[in-house]
């Protein structure tokens, strides 16, 4: 990653904004200013939830921008990181920003003194014409998902809808130039570490085939769900239902039964429960929650 050249400029891929942003509730300005980028990126994950119901469904994960935008905004469904950061990636480059797409090594949640997991998080980093700042936008990171951008260069820390949040210095020597860390009452808890370099659109179709497919990858043997609203983040792990404030303070944690799963995933999250998902869901009761 470099603090983004301006003189890579490839040509915008083609979006319905019209339908994207009626999936997301946004019907203000669309020029490429900071403000619209805030505007959008806290809608966003409220309108989209993340999920990875298709690849427990066998279904598997295309990231073809069709494929997204039939699933993401046509059917109301929601997706992982490379089906909402590359559907991100192309409405804001339709809007006149200059995006890059980079890769991240996820930390959150790993036991400590545990082997480094693969770069697998697909983030962006979005200039503002005009301005040198890089900001880092990720709409597709679960239940700790950012709902306003940050500067990827800063040290201060960086309040958004949901949390204040911090960017610090890594390891240059492998290749990483940035580690976010978010506030979780007074404790730092690092979520990735963000890689140098840019990725191309198809760069991604291996990383991607990796995260649906390989038995390592948690998403083929459990469900992740997240979604954040104006007042609340709500996180399914498996069938387990963990709901805290904007600051991050907790509400609620319990386990549910299948009904109950299905009543949050229609209810609370939003999602177009099928009859088809039935199935998993008694698999994902059965499982519990992953230690």
């Amino acid at each position: 990653m470099t603090r983004m050249e301006s003189n890579v400029a490839p040509a915008a891929p083609s979006v319905d904004l019209d339908a994207y942003f009626a999936r997301i509730g946004y019907d203000g300005p669309r020029e490429p200013t900071l403000e619209v980028l805030r505007a959008i990126h806290v809608r966003h994950p409220d309108a989209i939830p993340f999920e990875n119901l298709d690849v427990l469904l066998g279904r598997g994960i295309s990231i073809d921008p069709a494929a997204i935008d039939a699933k993401l905004i046509g059917a109301g469904r929601g997706g992982y990181c490379y089906e909402q950061n590359g559907l991100l990636k192309r409405v804001l480059t339709a809007l006149g920003f200059q995006v890059q797409g980079l890769m991240a090594r996820v930390l959150w949640m790993a036991p400590e003194g545990a082997p480094p997991r693969p770069r697998s998080h697909m983030v962006l980093g979005v200039r503002v014409p005009g301005d040198d700042t890089v900001w880092l936008a990720d709409v597709g990171f679960g239940g700790c998902v950012l709902t306003g951008p940050l500067a990827l260069f800063s040290n201060e820390v960086q309040a958004t809808p949901h949390g204040d949040f911090r960017i610090v210095d890594a390891a240059p020597e492998l290749g990483v130039e940035r580690q976010v860390q978010a506030d979780l009452s007074g404790r730092w808890a690092s979520t990735y570490q963000v890689a140098a370099g840019q990725w191309a659109d198809i760069d991604y179709e291996q990383a991607n085939f990796y995260t649906y497919t390989h038995p390592s990858s948690h998403f083929t043997w459990s469900m992740t769900v997240g979604r954040t609203t104006p007042h609340a983040r709500y996180a399914l792990k498996n069938n387990r239902l963990t709901h805290r404030d904007t600051r991050g303070a907790l509400v609620e944690q319990r386990d549910l039964s299948v009904d109950e799963l299905e009543a949050v995933l229609r209810d609370v999250v939003g999602l177009p429960v099928e009859p088809a998902w039935r199935p998993v869901l008694e698999k994902v009761v059965a499982w519990g929650t992953p230690g």
